[in-house]
């Protein structure tokens, strides 16, 4: 008996706080009248704070237009510098890839090393088309690797750390000659 009061009373307090806590709580958010239409509609402030920082595109194609636009303007100059073959576009090659800029370094990696693209691709993004892998070397099957980590793999006498290095400047120039 005495064991259930006390588990009562200390339940009841226990509601009591809870209680107190949670009306003060709704208590600040204040009034859903007086000003809260003109408050909604005010885009200037908001309450999240993701949203106050500035942040630069991650993606250099953001710059230059929308990605087709720019696929576009690279093709010709990646079939000039023999990086696409002549009946290649940007656009299917780049097709896999999230990022354009990762596919350029693909692209000139594989050109610099005389590697097959479709064995790069299949590597760095992890996605699998129809293309025929049978000829790559330790390709995993759904985990995507760096372009470094899938020349390793590819060509493992290659110095993959500097092939890399390289691919990226060279993608860089590629986008800076169409503007970027």
């Amino acid at each position: 008996m005495r064991n259930s009061l006390l588990f009562s009373a200390i339940l009841v307090c226990g509601a009591a706080i809870f209680l107190t806590v949670g009306a003060r709580q709704v208590q600040a958010q204040g009034p859903a009248g007086a000003g809260a239409v003109e408050a909604a509609q005010d885009g200037s402030h908001s309450l999240n704070p993701m949203h106050w920082v500035k942040r630069d595109s991650a993606d250099p194609t953001d710059a230059l237009g929308s990605r087709i636009d720019v696929e576009r303007k690279l093709t010709p100059i990646l079939q000039s510098e023999g990086v696409l073959p002549a009946n290649g576009t940007a656009s299917t090659a780049c097709a896999m890839f999230n990022d354009l800029e990762g596919c350029l370094v693909a692209l000139h990696a594989t050109h610099d090393l005389g590697l097959d693209f479709a064995c790069m691709q299949a590597s760095v993004t992890g996605v699998h088309t129809s293309a025929d892998l049978s000829g790559c070397k330790d390709v995993d099957e759904d985990k995507p690797q760096s372009v470094k980590e899938a020349i390793h793999r590819l060509k493992p006498d290659a110095n993959a750390k500097e092939t890399a290095k390289t691919a990226e400047q060279e993608a860089k120039a590629d986008l800076a000659k169409i503007g970027g």
